[in-house]
Parts: C-alpha cells; sequence; structure tokens
C-alpha cells in the first residue's frame, strides 16, 4: 500500500510535505516498518501476545 500525496494548485512544496508526513503518521507506516524489520518466528509471536494480555482480575 503506497502512501499518495498529490499538489493541489496554489500549494508549496512545503506543504506538500507536511501532509505527506501526516498521512505516514495516520498510516502507521514507519511502525509497520519495525514491525516487519525482523522475522518473528509464530511460537514468539504468540508468547508475545500471551505476555501482553490482561490477567484477570478476582
Amino acid at each position: 500500500m503506497a502512501t499518495i500525496v498529490k499538489k493541489q494548485p496554489g500549494q508549496t512544496e512545503d506543504q506538500l510535505i507536511a501532509q505527506f508526513r501526516k498521512k505516514v503518521l495516520i498510516d502507521d507506516v514507519l511502525g509497520e516498518l519495525k514491525k516487519r524489520e525482523f522475522y518473528v518466528p509464530p511460537s514468539r509471536q504468540k508468547y508475545e501476545k500471551r505476555k501482553s494480555g490482561k490477567k484477570p482480575s478476582r
């Protein structure tokens, strides 16, 4: 999925860059990139998911 920003008439390059940065933050592109940087085996994914879950309260 590509992040596309089109220049509108009368829009400066600085405004275009700011719009692109905002869209990248909204789409969480950097977070997804960090997540996919290293291979995580399925067993490790299950372990992390279990570890992060909330424990039932008594």
